[in-house]
């Protein structure tokens, strides 16, 4: 089934092209389908390629999604033009009063900037705690996760010795809890970050459950509340060049940066990055679609109860 967009939303020509469906809301209107309404709350500076990037992720389900974006308006964007934000976002003042299936919470270039210090930490406060009364589950991720996992549970992020980059692998744990359905016992996903939450931490809290983890890059994948709040520490969504394009920037700025970890064949860049967590990340973004929003989410929001079917 397609996501729903706006009409002249450049990612939407892109997926096209990549043989996604997506519908526009015109053609939606003349469907009696109640699709799934999805926020996604985006943090990142290039606001455009994580639009792609989850969109595309959000396409690989049977189910229809009606994707809203969102952004914060404490926080002045330098890497997107002001008339894409004008034009295809909206702010929580806008949604306030409306009520949602999921909502999707990305990164942000800020982790090594404590929470209360990032100039638009309150706005990130607000919107989830809004989103405790106004959204069936909130999936996290990356520095979006330490957040959350700071702002619910107190649990706060440490400065690496050493940037996580790379794709490294994970172990699935609690194999019954259907968000890790269909996942091999080992599986690779990407990581790019200077801090971690550590994972005793997040182990000790009654609260959460871990569903995986690396030895080398902690843990990957949590939740709480069966499922209304999931916390992923890395970046499913990325695609293939994603790192590469983060090595060459950092490169290119002098930043000290490390060759990605198990991305390059041999470790040389200028071979072409191998994407070896498509398969994986789609099955998280399926997952949590269909288990912690669809099969929970009542089929008129607002009401109580579980959908039927």
């Amino acid at each position: 089934m397609p996501i729903k967009v706006q009409s002249d939303l450049p990612a939407k020509e892109i997926l096209i092209n990549e043989n996604i469906f997506v519908m526009d809301e015109m053609r939606a209107m003349h469907q009696d389908i109640r699709p799934l309404e999805v926020l996604i709350l985006n943090n990142m500076p290039v606001k455009q390629d994580t639009e792609l990037q989850l969109l595309r992720a959000l396409s690989n389900t049977p189910l229809q999604v009606d994707v809203t974006f969102i952004n914060v308006k404490s926080h002045v964007s330098l890497n997107t033009p002001a008339s894409h934000l004008n034009k295809f976002y909206c702010t929580l003042d806008d949604i306030r009063d409306r009520k949602y299936d999921g909502m999707i919470v990305t990164g942000a270039p800020v982790e090594d900037i404590p929470f209360e210090e990032v100039d638009y930490w309150e706005e990130i406060c607000e919107i989830l705690d809004w989103a405790e009364t106004h959204v069936t589950s909130t999936l996290h991720i990356c520095w979006a996760a330490q957040a959350g996992l700071y702002h619910y549970y107190g649990i706060n992020k440490k400065l690496l010795p050493q940037k996580l980059f790379g794709i490294y692998e994970h172990k699935v744990e609690n194999r019954k809890i259907p968000l890790v359905r269909g996942f091999d016992d080992i599986f690779l996903a990407p990581q790019s970050r200077h801090t971690e939450t550590p994972s005793e931490q997040i182990r000790a809290c009654k609260d959460l459950t871990v569903l995986a983890e690396s030895p080398v890059a902690g843990v990957y994948l949590a939740m709480a509340e069966e499922g209304k709040k999931i916390f992923v520490t890395g970046h499913p969504e990325y695609d293939r060049y994603s790192l590469n394009n983060e090595y060459y920037r950092d490169l290119n700025k002098g930043l000290p940066i490390q060759v990605p970890y198990n991305y390059y064949p041999g470790d040389d860049p200028k071979e072409k990055p191998l994407l070896q967590w498509r398969s994986h990340s789609n099955n998280l973004y399926s997952n949590w679609l269909n288990y912690y929003v669809y099969q929970v989410t009542p089929y008129e929001l607002g009401m109580s109860g579980k959908r039927n079917g």
